[in-house]
């Protein structure tokens, strides 16, 4: 067993926030603890962010406007290679803040986001010098018509604490790309790791002012900057209540919502079983459940209900539920109380509504927090359940079973969410017609729901509660600048 050095003092960090180009603490002058899901000690103080913090962040980034869009794009692309360098020259350091912070295993999950958030700033950089634009035929011989992409202006950015690099940099690695400038606002249970973040934007000198980071209440920092009326555009990630709440604050802005999902994964009987359970385990449990794109609800067609459970109980024992240092690690603790206690009443709902436990059921015993909780399986699930209509974010594996592919098609659309599905079957005429009708913005077949790659466009379905817009490369870079039209009169 190896277990990675966590390197924690006895004295915990003091971070600061980033504001202007300098590193400053709140003007309150008030802070809150930085606590680690997986040991309970606090590991840093954090600034508590004020609205005239938010205020201030705003202000700066809009006169650093100027500045970031005068770069080519190519400078910019070389910023946000800079980035990326300097991202792995820390990758361990950042990887190490990462478990200490959120709780998520460091070999098996840590090391694999850092790589994810560089990458994320690798595609920006590349994107941008191919961001070509259109020659429009005029009515007129004399007329040239053309367009070009330009800087919206200031974008918010407001994210959560499941992926705290990866869904914080799908959005400020295109912002800045586009010559936009950037205020972040970070879930305050992760905002250590967004400081330690901050810090490789700030090593990449960047133009004072272009990007911003305010820790604090986001019902406080980032209902602020939602609003603020120097800000152009706003991208968030949560939950859908949040998200709802923000998009009214950003009325009138340019806004990109990637909000919450319950996504099915459906399995008929002539799938790949082993397969389906291979992608189950990392749709259930990857980031111990915490994902908008986790399989939390798994529609087994009921022959094959039985040898697929048992595929899965055998597959979920050889999870190893621990210490997120230790090498031998699978699963590491939830973030957060909310979450765990909401995993607690999704099961106590469904157990008494008729659902049986198989595996799991319960917070695990003799850890160091109470936020470490076993991996669960369910079985005799119901679409009318808690479990089957709200999001859990935790580490289960809900089992509903139908019996025709219309039953299938009607339990999985029968959700207000609408972000991912996956689908197992070796039928190529049922999976593409489960591709064209499953109502969510995404669909995998013969593949977990939570594979994704990070230049493929991202969001939810249209109608649902999951969001509107397009994260994942050049998507996200079109989306986050203005097209503007030119028009010349070529005659003297």
């Amino acid at each position: 067993m190896k277990v990675v050095e966590r390197g924690t003092a006895t004295k915990a960090e003091t971070l600061k926030m980033f504001i202007g180009g300098q590193w400053v603490g709140s003007e309150s002058g008030e802070t809150f603890a930085a606590t680690s899901p997986g040991s309970g000690e606090t590991i840093a103080s954090i600034p508590k962010g004020t609205r005239q913090d938010a205020q201030h962040a705003v202000e700066a980034a809009h006169r650093a406007r100027e500045a970031m869009a005068r770069l080519g794009a190519f400078e910019r692309a070389r910023l946000l290679h800079r980035v990326g360098d300097v991202m792995e020259h820390r990758r361990d350091d950042l990887a190490r803040w990462l478990t200490l912070d959120q709780g998520k295993p460091y070999k098996a999950e840590a090391q694999g986001e850092v790589s994810e958030a560089i990458e994320y700033f690798r595609i920006a950089a590349e994107d941008v010098k191919r961001l070509e634009t259109s020659v429009i035929p005029s009515m007129s011989p004399q007329k040239l018509v053309f367009t070009l992409r330009v800087p919206r202006g200031v974008y918010g950015i407001i994210t959560p604490w499941n992926w705290p690099l990866t869904m914080a940099t799908e959005f400020i690695a295109p912002a800045l790309a586009g010559g936009n400038t950037v205020v972040w606002s970070p879930a305050s249970s992760t905002s250590a790791i967004s400081v330690k973040l901050a810090e490789c934007l700030a090593e990449a000198d960047l133009p004072p002012g272009a990007f911003n980071l305010v820790t604090g209440p986001g019902s406080v920092v980032g209902d602020e900057i939602a609003g603020h009326a120097q800000v152009a555009g706003v991208g968030f990630v949560g939950s859908t209540e949040t998200g709802h709440l923000v998009a009214r604050r950003a009325a009138g802005k340019h806004t990109m919502l990637e909000m919450g999902g319950n996504g099915p994964i459906i399995i008929f009987k002539d799938a790949n079983l082993d397969k389906a359970v291979a992608g189950t385990i990392v749709g259930c449990y990857l980031c111990a459940g915490q994902s908008c794109t986790a399989g939390e609800r798994i529609l087994v067609e009921a022959s094959a209900q039985d040898e697929f459970i048992a595929k899965l109980t055998a597959a979920v024992a050889g999870l190893r539920l621990g210490d997120p240092f230790d090498d031998e690690t699978t699963l590491g603790p939830l973030n957060n109380e909310e979450t765990a206690r909401k995993m607690d009443e999704h099961i106590a709902d469904a157990t008494d509504r008729g659902a049986k436990i198989v595996s799991g059921g319960k917070r695990g015993e003799n850890f160091p927090t109470r936020l470490y909780y076993q991996a669960t399986i369910l079985r005799d699930v119901t679409p009318q359940m808690r479990v089957s209509q709200e999001e859990t974010f935790g580490p289960i594996a809900p089992i509903i079973r139908f019996a025709t592919e219309d039953e299938a098609l009607r339990i999985a659309n029968d959700s207000p969410y609408g972000l991912l599905g996956a689908v197992y079957t070796r039928d190529i005429a049922r999976a593409l017609r489960f591709a064209e009708r499953l109502e969510t913005g995404w669909v995998n077949i013969n593949e977990s729901s939570n594979y994704w790659e990070a230049h493929i466009p991202f969001g939810g379905r249209a109608g649902k509660d999951s969001g509107l817009g397009r994260v994942g490369g050049h998507f996200a870079l079109e989306q986050m600048t203005d097209l503007k039209t030119v028009i010349i009169d070529k005659e003297d």
